[in-house]
């Protein structure tokens, strides 16, 4: 007769109390049809839920950010694998000690793209400090991709200037986690690679692609696209670090083959020095 007559629905609280013992006592959770819908992660997890999922992903950080008055930010892109300059030494230190030819190859690379890594700190320091007398809402904030490298040091230079800093992301087969200068109510994680790099242009008011791999070549092509085809708001795009980037860039060809208009060289722009970058964004809002 109890099956015919089954409890009274629990509070939201309750359901996920539930799923948080099974958690914490390491147990599987089994098959329950009278779960609520929304604590049942084995429903929220079938292909067909797919669509919640992603709209869950577009609302949460979306929620966050407005509750915590970020409407602005520059974005920042870039390699995770450029170390700080004290990294990158200790790094030396330890292949010199072990004297093998292959790390000492390696350490010195660090070595070479480390002033990366304190230009991307120095960049994120300058927004933070030029943005601090402005009413809160009409800042500017770091946001990067939240990892390590170019990221953690924009996000560094900004918190080391008192300023929230924001990080997207994305969770990936060898786990990362936000580098430790992010405002941890500002700190999201991402499944969705397209919701994410919709995140990064919802409120981006500016684009700094520093040298990066195949991520940062993504990030910056899909934020052009959408300024040249008017999917987004104009917005300064600057590549800085003009000799890695022509080096591997040769846009010209797209010019020269019709692939692209002339006028579109213009969409983005180049420069080698924190300031430099800064002045621009600010020149770009001046005009």
């Amino acid at each position: 007769m109890d099956t015919l007559n089954p409890p009274l629905p629990r509070s939201l609280a309750d359901a996920w109390s539930d799923l948080k013992a099974h958690a914490d006592a390491g147990t599987p959770l089994e098959a329950d049809a009278y779960r609520l819908a929304f604590a049942d992660p084995e429903f929220l997890l079938r292909r067909e839920t797919r669509g919640i999922r992603m709209q869950l992903e577009m609302l949460k950080p979306d929620l966050a950010q407005l509750e915590q008055g970020i409407e602005n930010t520059v974005v920042v892109f870039g390699s995770a694998r450029f170390s700080s300059m004290e990294d990158a030494q200790r790094i030396m230190e330890q292949a010199r000690a072990s004297q093998d030819a292959a790390a000492i190859r390696l350490a010195e690379r660090h070595l070479r793209n480390a002033h990366y890594y304190e230009q991307a700190r120095q960049f994120g320091h300058l927004v933070a400090t030029n943005n601090a007398p402005l009413p809160p809402r009409a800042r500017l904030y770091i946001c990067t991709g939240g990892g390590p490298g170019i990221m953690e040091a924009a996000n560094r230079g900004a918190s080391e200037a008192g300023a929230p800093t924001v990080g997207l992301n994305i969770a990936l087969p060898h786990e990362q986690s936000g580098n430790r200068y992010l405002t941890p109510s500002l700190s999201f994680k991402f499944h969705y690679f397209a919701l994410r790099k919709m995140h990064f242009m919802m409120r981006a008011k500016a684009m700094v692609a520093f040298p990066g791999g195949f991520g940062t070549l993504d990030e910056l092509f899909e934020v052009i696209t959408l300024v040249q085809t008017r999917k987004s708001h104009p917005i300064p795009i600057i590549l800085f670090g003009s000799e890695y980037w022509k080096r591997l860039l040769n846009l010209e060809v797209l010019v020269e083959e019709g692939a692209i208009s002339p006028e579109d060289l213009n969409l983005f722009q180049y420069c080698d020095k924190p300031q430099e970058a800064w002045d621009a964004i600010e020149a770009f809002y001046k005009s």
